[in-house]
């Protein structure tokens, strides 16, 4: 028997880390709707919560002991040498990139551990276990995508042996880190990491930053959302909500310099928060930038020769098959004329209850020789999407990371095994580039690919992908700049440098929309002439809204309506004298915000628009509640940072300076929780020489509270001030905070 005291502090002690950040919106919604026939049985465990303290002693010896034994680290024989500069970053140093995989992964794992260990039963589709209902119910998307059965099919057949020994050793630098921290292992039963867990991440997050659950979602209506296709037609647009990327060319700027600004929006925290790294290895590794938690390759950089930066796009991925089912078989579907089967099995997906009672339920999988299959009230569909059984993304980030040239660099771009992403690339040539990159599916032609798609026709199975030089892109455009921030590919530049919609392919489902990122950003370009490095700077930060942005015609709405209190009527003054701006001193901000926010949201979720006079009377009560009064400083109201320590900050939704805010429960004004990451402007002067500036939201120890780097650039980034990030060997002299080894052996 264990004592009461060391079971109470077991528990006391337990697991603060919530699976629940690992899932975007989006997974939470489609699985919760995917496995919506769950029967809900609740459970009062508090009498158990000494019982699950003393099984997780025992379980922790027991699962030390397990690894210990069953996987051998020594027989990788790794090494890497990190250096940690001021700000905490990592650079990490292998003789071969397997060797810098490994420090890679280890310095990760210092830096956010508890998110990666997060990860992994996602991404083994056994979340149930540790997130009960919720977490079983993205177990069924993981098995209903048959993600596993693909890599056990093809991980060793389709991966190359470098490839696989890169995962390999970056899943080691996870495992060494475990061993030489043991106190800091919530879970050791989910060790050890595999280079599958890897790859398994790629594949699952992939088709969510596109979109991929949105044309599924609408399956789980009580009727049939869309008709059956018979003819072709002009594609409806779909809009992404973040992220920029900026070059400009030698010709545009004052003194021929060429600049890039990487700039991705993404959540502040999390799992798909940026984190900074610096890679180099022995065989030709030599990159900085930002990654994701559990990436083993950076998917925004630079090197001294050239870099890219990435914005979310969504063309048309997604296709929906209606099934024509045989009336005396429901497992059985018609195809070219013939009954054939489905292939049904039956998945067991194991929940957690009572906090430690482990719990199993079945659930039906379908799939058709189209892909995944459900059966719903209205009918039986099958789905079919770009990326569907890829699992090479990896060998392509890591061939754009090992690229030594603008060639080398297209030549990766065209292995065509990452789904989505606008990429915005420069080089100290004074080469630009942007790329409206996708797997695009090769679709038969005349079929409305917006609708549904008859299911009988093996002819409408595509096999094949867009090459990507027939993709949407433009290389050094006469107009000496490419602007892309999630709007239509056939506008970001000047207009008539701009790719052409009709060297596209036409069922491509390409965005039409504007963003006011877009447009601003346009404007400016235009606005300014010859570039210098002040307007750089204030391209990158400014946080103004376009009066041609389309939000400002739902905003003219709201202030041309007639008052009946006298709070509203000061409310609409206010709004009519804002000038637009989301400067901190800015007393129109709160309220203007509030109310272009109503538009954006509801756009972006492809609602209508709500009642003006209703989003009027809702921005006054939310703003006389965090601000006190209808025109409080923006910067009084808007704050950046967390754990209670917090600045203000510029910028909005939607603006260059991108900050989107909300509320926390229990406060009274709005904090920072995404836009604006972890950005470098870059820059490649005349002679040569490479300038770079970058900040991170709060830096680079992503879940340590205690440590100097949870926090330490959270000041600078709400004021928008940068510094070096210490790329080269030069530069880090004598700004070294620690030197150290990791390696697979004991």
């Amino acid at each position: 028997m264990f004592s009461e005291t060391p079971c109470q502090k077991l528990w006391q002690n337990r697991d603060t880390v919530s699976y629940r950040a690992l899932k975007t919106r989006q997974l939470l919604a489609l699985t919760r709707l995917v496995a919506r026939e769950w029967n809900t049985v609740t459970f009062t465990f508090e009498t158990f919560k000494m019982t699950h303290a003393c099984f997780r002693a025992a379980h922790t010896v027991l699962a030390f002991a397990l690894l210990t034994l069953g996987y051998s680290l020594n027989a990788l024989a790794l090494e890497a040498s990190i250096e940690r500069d001021a700000y905490g970053v990592p650079h990490v140093y292998g003789a071969t990139d397997a060797d810098a995989a490994f420090g890679l992964a280890y310095a990760q794992a210092e830096d956010a551990w508890p998110i990666m260990e997060g990860s992994l039963p996602f991404f083994r589709g056994n979340a149930g276990l540790y997130e009960g209902q919720e977490g079983a119910q993205s177990d069924y998307l993981v098995k209903w995508l048959n993600l596993w059965g693909t890599l056990d099919r093809d991980y060793e057949r389709v991966l190359s042996p470098e490839i696989r020994a890169y995962v390999e050793a970056f899943a080691a630098g996870f495992n060494a880190f475990a061993r030489d921290h043991t106190d800091e292992i919530k879970h050791p039963e989910l060790l050890p990491v595999t280079g599958k867990d890897i790859v398994a991440g790629h594949m699952l997050r992939h088709p969510l930053f596109y979109g991929f659950e949105g044309p599924v979602l609408e399956l789980f209506g009580d009727t049939r959302p869309n008709t059956v296709s018979k003819a072709s037609h002009n594609p409806k647009p779909k809009e992404p909500i973040g992220s920029n990327a900026t070059a400009v060319a030698p010709s545009r700027t004052d003194d021929g310099s060429t600049y890039l600004i990487i700039n991705s929006h993404q959540p502040l925290t999390g799992p798909v928060a940026w984190y900074e790294a610096h890679l180099q290895s022995g065989e030709g590794l030599n990159i900085m930038g930002g990654l994701f938690p559990g990436a083993p390759t950076m998917g925004v950089g630079f090197t001294e020769e050239h870099g890219w930066g990435a914005t979310v796009n969504k063309p048309d991925l997604v296709d929906i098959y209606v099934l024509e089912m045989n009336p005396d078989n429901e497992n059985q579907y018609r195809l070219d004329g013939q009954w054939h089967d489905l292939d049904v099995s039956t998945v067991k997906l194991k929940l957690r209850l009572w906090g430690f009672l482990p719990w199993s339920v079945s659930r039906e999988v379908l799939r058709s020789a189209h892909g995944p299959a459900l059966r719903t009230d209205h009918g039986v569909y099958a789905i079919r999407y770009a990326g569907i059984d890829e699992m090479k993304q990896v060998e392509q980030w890591l061939a754009m990371n090992k690229a030594k040239n603008f060639e080398e660099w297209q030549a990766a771009v065209a292995l065509n095994h990452i789904q989505s992403f606008n990429f915005v690339y420069a080089n100290r040539h004074g080469d630009i580039h942007f790329i409206h990159n996708a797997q695009l599916p090769v679709r038969a032609p005349g079929w409305n690919w917006q609708q549904y798609l008859p299911g009988d026709r093996s002819d409408l199975i595509w096999n094949a992908y867009y090459p990507t030089d027939t993709l949407p892109q433009v290389t050094n455009p006469p107009s000496g700049f490419i602007h892309s921030a999630n709007q239509t590919p056939f506008n970001v530049t000047s207009a008539a440098h701009n790719p052409l919609k009709t060297d596209a392919p036409a069922d491509g489902g390409w965005q039409t929309r504007m963003t006011n990122r877009a447009t601003r950003g346009l404007e400016l370009f235009e606005e300014f002439g010859q570039i210098s490095d002040e307007e750089v700077w204030a391209l990158k930060h400014d946080n103004d809204y376009s009066p041609n942005y389309r939000g400002m015609a739902f905003f003219k709405k709201v202030t041309g309506l007639s008052a009946t209190t006298k709070t509203q009527a000061q409310a609409i003054a206010v709004l009519k004298a804002w000038d637009r701006s989301t400067d901190k001193d800015n007393r129109g901000a709160a309220l203007g915000v509030c109310v272009l926010a109503a538009e954006w949201q509801a756009e972006s979720g492809g609602n209508n628009n709500p009642e003006p006079a209703d989003v009027l009377d809702d921005c006054i009560d939310q703003t006389l509640e965090i601000g006190g009064q209808l025109d409080p400083k923006w910067g009084e109201v808007n704050r950046h940072g967390r754990n209670g320590t917090l600045w203000p900050v510029a910028g909005g939704p939607d603006t260059l300076r991108a900050i989107y805010s909300r509320r926390l429960e229990g406060d009274d004004y709005l904090t920072a929780v995404a836009g604006d990451g972890l950005y470098y402007i870059i820059r490649w002067m005349p002679s040569g020489e490479q300038r770079v500036l970058g900040t991170h939201q709060y830096g680079n120890d992503m879940t340590n509270a205690d440590s100097p780097h949870y926090l330490d650039q959270a000041e600078d980034y709400a004021n928008e001030v940068l510094h070096e990030p210490l790329y080269t060997k030069e530069s880090r002299q004598g700004r070294i905070e620690r030197r150290y080894t990791v390696s697979s052996e004991t």
